[in-house]
């Protein structure tokens, strides 16, 4: 059996890209930060000009609210030890009282309060904390694809949060889940032109 992929039937959601001019600027930077600099970009196989723009982009869009929404980093294998104790009530448990909190949050750090702001927002999350994520779009269909490695609490934990977050805005909509011990997929019809990204 031969198979094709259409490029028109999957495509990943990506920000939209506005056309932005650039300016030069310089900065005095001490000799140590210049020579970290050059060996992570090397690292990563980058310019020194991309992994800049990289690390100002990250702290523009996340990191400069962390502090101000007492976000603190915490390791992995501490969450992942934490999830294995709770149980589904203590789940929904949490999930209530972080509901507010994720409100809050989502119109500090972007002005407004809807759908489209909450998915941008837990993809910053997602992206800030290491979590691997992505937005295909099949159709009138999006799949939204969390990869955690934290274990099956943590899967179900996020799963009834995107419910919960859907749930809000889209009562009557259909959102259906694949759900494994690190990774989540939540289906859901939201039309082909739907952008998370957009206004």
């Amino acid at each position: 059996m031969k198979l094709s992929l259409n490029s028109d039937v999957i495509r990943k959601q990506r920000p939209l890209v506005k056309k932005e001019t650039s300016r030069s600027i310089t900065y005095r930077l001490p000799s140590n930060v210049v020579e970290e600099l050059e060996i992570e970009a090397k690292n990563k196989k980058i310019s020194h000009n991309v992994l800049v723009k990289q690390v100002l982009e990250k702290y523009l869009v996340w990191d400069r609210y962390s502090d101000k929404l007492g976000i603190i980093p915490v390791p992995k294998k501490i969450l992942e030890v934490m999830g294995q104790n709770l149980d589904l009530i203590q789940i929904n448990q949490v999930i209530d009282s972080l509901k507010p909190i994720i409100k809050e949050s989502v119109l500090y750090m972007k002005g407004s309060y809807d759908l489209k702001r909450c998915i941008e927002t837990l993809e910053e999350y997602m992206r800030a904390s290491g979590m691997l994520s992505d937005h295909r779009v099949e159709g009138q269909n999006h799949r939204f694809i969390i990869q955690h490695q934290l274990g099956v609490k943590w899967s179900l934990f996020t799963e009834y949060l995107l419910k919960e977050t859907f749930g809000e805005f889209l009562p009557e909509m259909q959102i259906k889940f694949q759900t494994t011990e690190h990774t989540v997929i939540a289906s859901v019809a939201l039309g082909s032109d739907w952008n998370e990204h957009e206004d």
